[in-house]
C-alpha cells in the first residue's frame, strides 16, 4: 500500500515548480535576441532613460528585467506612393513612384528618441510627398511626358534625401514607375511631338539636298577651272609637237601604216591605217 505524501514534500514540489516558472520568466525578461538585419536601442528605467549613443547588434543580449529593448529593421526597405500633383501650368498629374530607404544604424537611438518606431509615416512619406509636389510643379506636362522624367526622378531623390538625412534615415533611391496625364493632354502632346518629328525630318532632308547641290556646284566649278587652265596652256605649237610625238610612236609600232607628211590642215602627218 502506497504511503501518503507528506505535506512538507508537497510544499517543496510546489516551491520548486514556482521557482522554475519564476526563473523562466526572469531569464526571458532579462534576455533579448536581435535577428539578422536588425538593431536595438535600450531604454534604461533606472539608468538615465534611452541610450542614444549605442546601437545593439545582432545576437543574444542580457539586460535588466526592468529595462526594455526597442528593435528596428536596418535593412533596405521600400515604400510605394501614388499621388496627384500639379504641373507648372496647374494641370493635375498622377505620379506613381517608390523609394528605397533604411534607418542610419549608428543613429537608431536618436531616431527613436526624436521620432519613434513609426518614422515611416511620420517623416519618410511626408518628405517624399513634399519633394514630389515641389519638383513636378516646376515642369509642364509636355516636359514631364517627353524629356524630363529622369531629371524629375533625380530631383525628387535629392530633395527627399536632404530632408531625411536630418531625420536619421538614409535614402538610397527614388524610382518613378509611371506618370499619368489627362487623356486630352496626352493626345495633344503626342500630336505635337509627331508634328515636330516630321518637321525635323523634313529639315534634315532639305539640308541634305542643299549640301549635295553645293557639293555638285563646287565639283563643277573645279572641273571648269581645270579646263580653263588646260585650254589656256594649249597653243598651236604645243598641239603640233604633241601630234608629231604621237605620230612617231605610231610609226614605230609593228603594224604597217601609210604616213603622209604635211597633208593635214594643221600640217600634222596623217595616218592612213593598217596595211595588213
Amino acid at each position: 500500500m502506497a504511503q501518503p505524501v507528506s505535506p512538507s514534500r508537497i510544499i517543496k514540489i510546489v516551491a520548486s515548480f514556482v521557482a522554475g516558472i519564476f526563473l523562466i520568466i526572469a531569464v526571458s525578461s532579462m534576455s533579448v535576441t536581435i535577428e539578422a538585419g536588425h538593431g536595438g536601442v535600450l531604454f534604461k528605467l533606472f539608468g538615465g532613460g534611452l541610450d542614444t549613443e549605442k546601437t545593439y547588434g545582432e545576437g543574444f543580449h542580457l539586460i535588466s528585467p526592468w529595462n526594455k529593448m526597442y528593435i528596428y529593421e536596418i535593412r533596405q526597405q521600400e515604400i510605394a506612393e501614388e499621388m496627384n500633383v500639379l504641373s507648372s501650368n496647374g494641370l493635375e498629374i498622377s505620379v506613381d513612384f517608390s523609394a528605397w530607404y533604411q534607418p542610419h544604424y549608428s543613429d537608431l537611438g536618436k531616431l527613436h528618441s526624436q521620432i519613434g518606431t513609426d518614422f515611416v509615416r511620420r517623416v519618410v512619406i511626408p518628405a517624399l510627398r513634399s519633394a514630389a509636389r515641389s519638383v513636378v510643379g516646376r515642369y509642364t506636362p509636355e516636359q514631364i511626358y517627353s524629356t524630363k522624367r529622369d531629371a524629375i526622378q533625380d530631383e525628387i531623390f535629392e530633395e527627399t534625401k536632404k530632408l531625411l538625412d536630418e531625420k536619421f534615415v538614409q535614402l538610397n533611391q527614388v524610382l518613378i514607375r509611371s506618370i499619368t496625364l489627362p487623356a486630352t493632354i496626352k493626345t495633344a502632346i503626342e500630336s505635337k511631338l509627331r508634328q515636330e518629328q516630321e518637321s525635323l525630318e523634313y529639315e534634315f532632308k532639305l539640308e541634305k539636298a542643299t549640301k549635295e547641290a553645293e557639293r555638285q556646284r563646287i565639283d563643277a566649278e573645279g572641273k571648269a577651272t581645270a579646263n580653263q587652265i588646260l585650254n589656256a596652256s594649249l597653243t598651236d605649237k604645243i598641239l603640233r609637237e604633241k601630234g608629231i610625238e604621237a605620230t612617231l610612236k605610231l610609226a614605230e609600232s609593228p603594224n604597217s601604216k601609210v604616213v603622209i607628211i604635211g597633208s593635214s590642215a594643221d600640217g600634222l602627218p596623217i595616218i592612213l591605217g593598217d596595211l595588213k
